[in-house]
């Protein structure tokens, strides 16, 4: 297994460095992008390195607009990934938008809510998907339920509505319906993203909240329990500073079940991360801790802690070699692998 491993990142990589770019097509005001990644690699538990698990890893984005005129814009994007495949969905996103300059845009269709669309992930280089729905907790496999995502992630596969002012004095603003799903009645989400871009030090800030009536089985994380209960709300809060090549973040997330019934699956969430850049060569260290039962008075909690150091080396524009050590809270792993971009 080890041995085509090698040999298929070494022929997609050789494939990568001389063809890999998105595809575009430009024609007055109609403009078509594809674009995506792949990512191919190994992870050991327990540095055994007699028993290596393939990690295949991939996503493919299309997005077609339309310039009615300088203000006004029309578009549909459609987007498919390795996590939705895996839990039979075929449509990460699949929406229209319409979007007005200066005001801000609406998008109709299956996509994420503005939470997560206005968060701000831990500055991970290693190609573990530490942001969303990480690798690591697929391959190994907690004791108790763990909140996966410190970004505030709800519902992804749902209809909904979701409107998005432009930037106003550095700050965006966000609204989420939805609806029409068994999973729930209706849930509603809201965001504030604020950039300061300009001087030596940069930061941004994201909040966000949410709000679902009556999760039925609802499926709402990766590798976690399904959701009974009569209602949940959720908070986020995050934070990110960029000082020349150093970037740090902090980000947290919480979720409150209203008499959950079955594993209880609420609980708070906090990531931390630092990376730091050095021509081709990047470095972070990434902490998280997931505690579900703390609401609950007659069950224990559970407390997962995972630590991931990570390298990448930027070989091209579009291709990157990556390798991270973890330690979750019963196994030690170590996992590496290529990352290609088009």
């Amino acid at each position: 297994m080890k041995t085509s491993f090698f040999a298929i990142a070494l022929f997609a990589t050789t494939i990568a460095s001389a063809f890999a770019e998105p595809i575009e097509y430009e024609n007055g005001g109609f403009r078509a992008r594809v674009s995506g990644y792949g990512n191919l690699g190994l992870i050991e538990p327990n540095f055994a390195l007699n028993n290596a698990t393939e990690i295949v890893d991939w996503s493919v984005r299309g997005q077609m607009t339309y310039d009615i005129n300088d203000v006004h814009r029309l578009g549909f994007v459609y987007s498919i990934n390795d996590h939705g495949v895996d839990e039979k969905h075929y449509a990460h996103d699949l929406f229209a938008l319409y979007q007005v300059k200066d005001y801000g845009r609406v998008e109709v269709g299956i996509t994420e809510s503005v939470a997560e669309k206005l968060g701000l992930g831990l500055p991970d280089v290693g190609g573990l998907r530490v942001n969303e729905h990480p690798l690591f907790y697929k391959e190994i496999k907690p004791h108790g339920p763990v909140i996966t995502d410190t970004v505030l992630a709800n519902c992804d596969t749902s209809l909904r509505l979701n409107v998005v002012s432009a930037k106003i004095n550095d700050a965006q603003y966000g609204l989420s319906v939805s609806g029409l799903s068994d999973g729930y009645k209706y849930a509603i989400d809201g965001g504030i993203k604020i950039r300061r871009p300009n001087g030596k030090t940069k930061t941004a800030y994201s909040f966000g909240a949410s709000f679902t009536m009556s999760p039925d089985d609802m499926d709402t994380m990766a590798y976690a329990p399904h959701v009974t209960a009569d209602w949940r709300a959720q908070l986020s809060a995050a934070v990110n500073v960029q000082y020349n090549s150093w970037i740090f973040g902090i980000n947290s997330r919480v979720i409150y079940d209203k008499n959950p019934v079955g594993i209880v699956s609420d609980g708070f969430a906090i990531g931390t991360g630092v990376s730091y850049d050095l021509l081709k060569y990047s470095v972070s260290l990434t902490y998280l801790l997931s505690d579900t039962g703390v609401w609950q008075h007659d069950i224990d909690d559970y407390v997962d802690h995972t630590v991931l150091g990570s390298f990448r080396y930027k070989y091209s524009e579009y291709v990157d070699g990556w390798i991270s050590v973890g330690l979750t809270t019963k196994t030690p792993f170590v996992s590496a692998g290529i990352r290609l971009e088009f």
